[in-house]
């Protein structure tokens, strides 16, 4: 847009203009049936078809705009209906690990468990067992499940 484009901007879009504005800056109170409204699926689809309808027919600039004036009014409507949002009640990581260490305690050992490692053999201990030497060569067959080897 060019500043010679700005002549034959019309007086209403002017008066849009200023007053999402003033909208976005101040922080103004959302009357309760005005939020009401606004925060319903009806009230969200009259949002989406004023921005089309701002983008499509009027200047683009108070398209962009209108899209911050549409968040911030779904933003107070909200507050004033009393949702907040669901950032608000979500729990941080930290939170979380503490609960899940909370609802699964250490586990011990028992006594089961305790004479099976002191019994058991010691082939699957990590203890250096020692090795014969043995002249013996193991064969491999030349098929598995079917499947030439060669």
């Amino acid at each position: 847009m060019k500043f010679s484009d700005l002549n034959s901007v019309e007086p209403i879009q002017l008066i849009l203009f200023i007053i999402f504005v003033i909208f976005i800056v101040l922080p103004l109170d959302i009357p309760l049936f005005i939020a009401n409204s606004v925060d319903s699926p009806l009230g969200i689809v009259v949002i989406f078809c004023v921005t089309l309808y701002l983008f499509l027919y009027v200047n683009p600039v108070l398209g962009v705009l209108y899209i911050l004036v549409a968040y911030e009014l779904l933003r107070r409507s909200s507050i004033k209906k009393g949702r907040t949002p669901m950032l608000q009640y979500t729990p941080t990581e930290a939170t979380r690990d503490a609960e899940l260490v909370a609802m699964n305690p250490p586990q011990y050992r028992t006594l089961e468990e305790e004479m099976v490692d002191m019994r058991a053999p010691i082939v699957g201990k990590k203890v250096q067992a020692s090795f014969l030497n043995s002249s013996f060569k193991p064969v491999a067959d030349k098929t598995i499940d079917g499947a030439s080897l060669i």
